[in-house]
């Protein structure tokens, strides 16, 4: 067997459904990049990998978005609308992928888009709140929630209840800027004690 035949079947058996190029380097101890590349194109061709765009490519066409999600710009986790969605804590459907990221862009591939929101580094760096899965990483409820009111202080979330209020201020010191941070939390907090527990 080839080591192009073995790191395939590396590829194939890992459980990863996505790819960077740069991954696919360091399968191999000493290779030649525009080798690699053709190889690459090669399998692409006979079906045995998938290409999803330029420098990542997956098993299949069946291959997780989040992965995709967190592969496009490093570092990155899922975030924003996508989290809050899931948790119940926003109602609104949202097609696209929503990604913390350190720079701000729209990206389409493969009928897919992703929505990326840019962080200080500090914030992005610091993984209170971020749970690391086996292949992307993706933020809690909390941290969604605390993201969310930094890009956008006003935003309406449906249902505060479904929000674990002393992990929102376990994490709120990752925004540095505390004083203005609290102080919206606070308004949320208020506002789902009134709504949600009819306290006044």
């Amino acid at each position: 067997m080839t080591k192009h035949e073995i790191v395939l079947q590396t590829i194939l058996r890992s459980s990863k459904t996505v790819f960077s190029f740069k991954e696919l380097v360091l399968l191999y101890d000493d290779v030649d990049l525009e080798s690699l590349r053709s190889r690459l194109s090669y399998y692409v061709k006979k079906g045995y990998l998938y290409h999803i765009r330029r420098g990542l490519y997956a098993k299949d066409g069946n291959y997780d978005r989040f992965e995709v999600a967190t592969k496009i710009f490093k570092p990155s986790y899922i975030s924003f609308e996508t989290v809050l969605r899931q948790a119940g804590i926003i109602f609104q459907y949202y097609s696209s992928i929503f990604v913390a990221s350190y720079r701000a862009e729209t990206i389409v591939c493969d009928n897919q888009e992703y929505i990326f929101r840019g962080l200080k580094p500090t914030i992005l760096s610091n993984a209170l709140g971020v749970t690391i899965q086996d292949t992307y990483s993706i933020a809690s409820p909390e941290r969604a929630f605390l993201d969310m009111l930094y890009m956008h202080k006003d935003y309406y979330f449906d249902n505060l209840g479904a929000i674990d209020w002393k992990k929102v201020y376990e994490i709120l010191p990752v925004y540095g800027n505390h004083k203005r941070m609290k102080k919206v939390v606070d308004q949320q907090y208020a506002y789902y004690k009134n709504e949600f527990i009819g306290e006044r």
